[in-house]
């Protein structure tokens, strides 16, 4: 390590020079309250900027052993800081140092979710490091050695200061993040022993501000259970906290138009993750393994066996092994709902908006038109009970336009202007009132399905002899080397760095592919490796972009690369 002061002698001597003179300044310099760590100096102004670390030893930053006593702990901890520094980088403004982007500082900015990132880590000694970007000052394409001198020395220490000292951050923010993230992780893993599958607690609040603001809704109606559905779950930090419990089964959501049905659905699928305190939904947490799952017409399916959903096509096609470079509606669902079983889900979100009807229902009168034997669709309402028995996969299900899924329901919320109700019994009443004439079919278990075993030659994010590059596209989109990855209709990627990990991911999974691990296998691995070893196992040098993911996001990555390839095992 070199003495700060000569960082201050390189910027001073290569002033002027051509932009690729700052590639002198790599390397870690002792500043008096931190190691600053310039990993890459960008060659160009054009380029992506430089990426830069800064340490703090543990008796410096002077936190509580606390902040990083347990996993939960320590990842609440990290969420928490980089959003102090992100919090430093607006109340500083931006310096403008220089033409384009010079001068600028930036770090993963953090959403409404607390997630594991890599852009602040604890090491083994405890020392708290901050990743971020540099955009180093150029006048054209020359150095602005003084301008780079007036960021290291002068804007970063400032930066510094108030957000990764102890004695300079708000403490009990901090420990509020710690025990809501505490809390949350201990209510949902309370879930399946209590037979639930989600926990809406009394008081949250459901509403986002809107489509593009992940914000809670002012003057929102806040949640409250019926009275039926209500339990109470004790909790480390906040006590007994109330609320409705959503019972293991098939649990209908309904009521009118604009009256809170999708915001529901919306809350429990977003419950896989934690929010940060004052977002509203603290407290609603889902089963781990959720999915949610939609249509998504025009996507690749590469030997999915969808046979439980869709068999007998009339030009012969083998659906146990499925393939299409453009899926229809009912195939897509068909599709995404049989790889995320493969995957492991416990726990299936649909809300029929956003589902093929024709894989959600056949009505008595369709029926009678078009003959079983010609119809090769078996919908998802003659299947969900076959799911919960003999997999133990439950259905919450947002539903506004038939009737005839009371029969199978367990559980039927009903949502009256965002006021929920437990409208179970009123439901089987009306069902036994008015039986439905449907016929199901078929009557017969959900069975054993093929499961893939991914071809490791098929995952290449080469550009011709360029070597692998990864990048992603905001939250909905993968450039992985020539190809494009979409990921618009995968609903829980949440934050454009966990795209950013998943791309990554998606290398490492390469790497897992022996020809005998199934997909399912390869990306539990991955997580497994991110769970021992950090996000930093998913990359070569440390990066500070990326947040944790779960598998099941990762395999639908794979699953949408339109290069991927898969053979089948049982």
């Amino acid at each position: 390590m070199q003495p700060a002061g000569r960082l201050r002698d390189i910027l001073r001597r290569i002033d002027g020079r051509g932009y690729k003179a700052y590639k002198d300044c790599e390397g870690a310099y002792a500043f008096d309250d931190f190691t600053l760590i310039i990993d890459h100096a960008q060659g160009d102004p054009f380029a992506a900027p430089s990426r830069v670390r800064v340490r703090v030893a543990a008796k410096v930053a002077n936190f509580p052993a606390g902040c990083f006593s347990t996993k939960t702990r320590e990842v609440a901890f990290r969420d928490f800081l980089a959003r102090g520094f992100a919090a430093a980088i607006d109340a500083a403004g931006q310096n403008r140092r220089g033409s384009g982007k010079s001068g600028q500082i930036a770090v993963a900015r953090p959403g409404q979710e607390v997630l594991e990132r890599s852009s602040v880590v604890v090491t083994a000694e405890h020392a708290v490091e901050v990743r971020f970007t540099v955009g180093l000052p150029a006048r054209g394409r020359s150095v602005l050695g003084r301008q780079a001198e007036a960021i290291f020395f002068e804007d970063v220490p400032a930066l510094v200061r108030p957000s990764l000292l102890y004695p300079a951050v708000d403490a009990a923010a901090l420990d509020r993040h710690l025990e809501v993230t505490e809390d949350a992780d201990h209510l949902r893993s309370a879930l399946q022993d209590r037979g639930l599958v989600a926990f809406v607690a009394d008081g949250a609040v459901l509403p986002r501000a809107s489509g593009v603001d992940d914000r809670p809704l002012k003057g929102a109606v806040p949640f409250v259970s019926p009275p039926s559905l209500r339990v109470e779950i004790d909790l480390p930090n906040r006590g007994t906290v109330a609320g409705m419990g959503v019972p293991a089964g098939i649990t209908l959501i309904v009521g009118g138009g604009f009256h809170g049905k999708s915001t529901l659905l919306r809350a429990i699928e977003r419950g896989v993750y934690t929010h940060v305190p004052g977002d509203g939904r603290e407290y609603v947490v889902a089963d781990p393994t959720a999915v949610k799952i939609r249509a998504e017409d025009g996507r690749r399916v590469e030997q999915v066996d969808i046979s439980p959903f869709i068999a007998d096509l009339p030009d012969g096609r083998d659906t146990r092994a499925f393939s299409t470079e453009n899926a229809s509606g009912s195939t897509s669902q068909a599709a995404n709902i049989m790889e995320a079983l493969e995957s492991g889900t416990r726990l299936l979100l649909i809300d029929e908006d956003t589902a093929a009807t024709n894989m959600m229902i056949r009505d008595r009168r369709m029926q009678e038109l078009v003959a079983d034997d010609q119809e090769p669709i078996t919908p998802f309402i003659d299947r969900a009970r076959a799911l919960y028995r003999d997999l133990g996969v439950s259905t919450v299900l947002v539903i506004g336009g038939s009737g005839d899924y009371f029969d199978i329901a367990d559980t039927v919320v009903c949502m009256q202007a965002y006021r929920s109700e437990d409208a179970t019994a009123r439901a089987q009443a009306i069902a036994a009132r008015y039986a439905s004439e449907r016929f199901t079919s078929p009557k017969d278990g959900f069975g054993t399905f093929m499961r893939r075993v991914p071809e490791a030659r098929s995952i290449d994010a080469s550009k011709g002899r360029r070597e692998a590059k990864v990048a992603a596209d905001g939250v909905r989109g993968i450039r992985f080397g020539v190809h494009e990855v979409d990921l618009s209709a995968v609903a829980q990627v949440v934050d454009p760095a966990q795209t950013a990990a998943i791309a990554h991911g998606m290398l490492r999974a390469k790497r897992q592919m022996n020809g005998r691990s199934t997909l399912a296998e390869v990306v539990r691995a991955v997580a497994a490796e991110v769970e021992e070893n950090g996000l930093d196992a998913l990359t070569s040098h440390p990066v500070g972009g990326l947040a944790a993911f779960r598998p099941f996001e990762l395999a639908a990555a794979l699953n949408r690369l339109r290069a991927f390839r898969a053979g089948q095992t049982r």
